[in-house]
């Protein structure tokens, strides 16, 4: 059977018609491809902790903050690219999106072989820093060597995706990372139990994975008879297009990135009161990326609604379309918060063998006493995404950094060294307190970059 490739009938204009229902259709795929990415990072958890034993579970399942210092950076700088690509698509100026596109590529294949170097030289810092117990840091430097080692797969993806989101194609990105979640399950399980390879096992199921999808998203963009088709001729450095990626992305890059390293001073806070802990937080971990779901799939949305509707001058429109994907971020996540709330301990128990009680114990008292706090994570990741959307990508790096960063770790350590309440509930709290501050700030600087009176 011949696949058409065309994939002019999923580009979303977001520039006419309802607004919830192009929000809804475009976030859609979004939300489906989010629930395969963290089926994809919660299969390496769960087979480890019911398979191999609590040490690489609490090694694999609390490594997140290390991988995103730089995945995280690559995603800022992605956002950026793909901000500029919806504008140019919004106002039809594709000679220009072609040129970004081949810039955006040429771009990611260099912070593909810097990333591979940087990611493994960082590794003795990172498993110094995180200060686990002896048994813990032995599997982490088995998993992180090998997922630096193949991370240029995850990059070029990414890459794909937000080349194709850019201009409203939500689809094709979801349908490649279903494929390479189904792929990663069937080795996890190959490796692991059939050859028992334990963290090993774990980390080479993931990498060829990313791998898959990386090709299967290159093929798409070479095949396409699409306004973003690669040529491979055009694929050059444009200063002048890269400036404008940078422009709007890096503030995205260094705020994620930064966030992710100081989220590793966090875990070691954690990693302080023992492997049960860990244990409890690294499940916790996994599940909270459920209630992030549906708002970093409407904040995506939102990010490419706004950049499209600026770029064709309707910014009445991109307001309204701001309020009408809060409102959906903020009803989506209390629906999912609240059940899983109340089951905590059955959630934690797909994680871990059901005999670790102290684990379980803990990761249901994380759920609990963070839960509800969603509902502030999704209002300051909604309006972040809109101001990206607008150009204003430096307000909301500002503004995470010093919730998430600075405010964050002056609070730790003050409750350490100042105040000696050095608790698991001081420490978990500690990322309610961010959100906090930081929704406050981005809902001062809405109504500031989108004035009501431009309605």
């Amino acid at each position: 059977m011949k696949i058409q490739l065309n994939m002019f009938k999923s580009e979303v204009n977001m520039t006419d018609g309802n607004i919830f229902i192009k929000v809804l259709f475009f976030s859609l795929p979004l939300l489906l491809g989010n629930v395969f990415q963290q089926l994809y990072n919660m299969v390496d958890t769960v087979v480890v902790g019911n398979f191999v034993g609590k040490s690489a579970y609490s090694a694999v399942g609390t490594l997140g903050p290390v991988t995103n210092a730089i995945i995280g950076f690559f995603i800022g700088f992605s956002n950026g690219a793909g901000v500029v690509i919806s504008r140019y698509f919004g106002s039809n100026d594709l000679e220009k999106l072609k040129k970004t596109v081949h810039t955006f590529v040429a771009s990611t294949l260099i912070l593909c072989f810097l990333f591979t170097i940087l990611g493994i030289l960082i590794v003795p810092l990172m498993i110094k820093i995180l200060n686990s117990p002896e048994s813990v840091a032995y599997e982490q430097n088995i998993y992180l060597n090998i997922y630096f080692a193949g991370i240029s797969g995850l990059l070029i993806y990414n890459m794909g995706s937000a080349i194709l989101r850019a201009v409203g194609n939500s689809h094709y990105p979801f349908i490649f990372l279903l494929v390479c979640t189904l792929l990663n399950i069937i080795l996890d399980l190959l490796f692991v139990i059939k050859f028992e390879m334990g963290t090993y096992g774990v980390a080479y199921a993931t990498i060829i994975s990313q791998f898959v999808s990386a090709a299967l998203v290159v093929i798409m963009l070479f095949k396409t008879k699409s306004v973003v088709k690669i040529n491979i001729k055009e694929i050059k450095l444009n200063l002048r297009f890269l400036k404008e990626i940078l422009f709007i992305g890096l503030p995205s890059a260094f705020q994620l990135s930064i966030t992710a390293f100081s989220n590793v001073f966090v875990q070691s806070y954690i990693n302080y009161f023992g492997v049960d802990v860990m244990g409890g937080w690294a499940a916790y971990s996994k599940i909270d990326q459920l209630f992030f779901l549906p708002i970093q799939s409407l904040a995506l949305a939102v990010t490419t609604f706004v950049g499209q509707n600026l770029g064709a001058g309707k910014i009445g429109r991109a307001r309204k379309g701001i309020l009408v994907t809060l409102i959906m971020a903020l009803v989506s996540t209390l629906i999912l918060v609240l059940p899983v709330m109340f089951t905590a301990e059955s959630w934690v128990k797909i994680f871990i063998d059901n005999n670790e009680n102290d684990v379980i114990y803990y990761g249901a008292y994380f759920l609990r006493l963070i839960g509800l706090f969603f509902l502030v994570a999704a209002v300051n990741n909604i309006l972040a995404g809109a101001l990206r959307g607008a150009g204003k990508s430096i307000i909301p790096m500002i503004y995470m950094l010093l919730s998430f960063v600075l405010f964050r770790q002056l609070y730790l350590f003050l409750i350490k060294n100042v105040f000696h309440l050095n608790t698991v509930f001081s420490v978990g709290f500690s990322y309610p307190l961010g959100w906090i501050l930081c929704s406050i700030l981005m809902i001062i600087s809405f109504f500031v970059v989108f004035p009501k009176e431009k309605l």
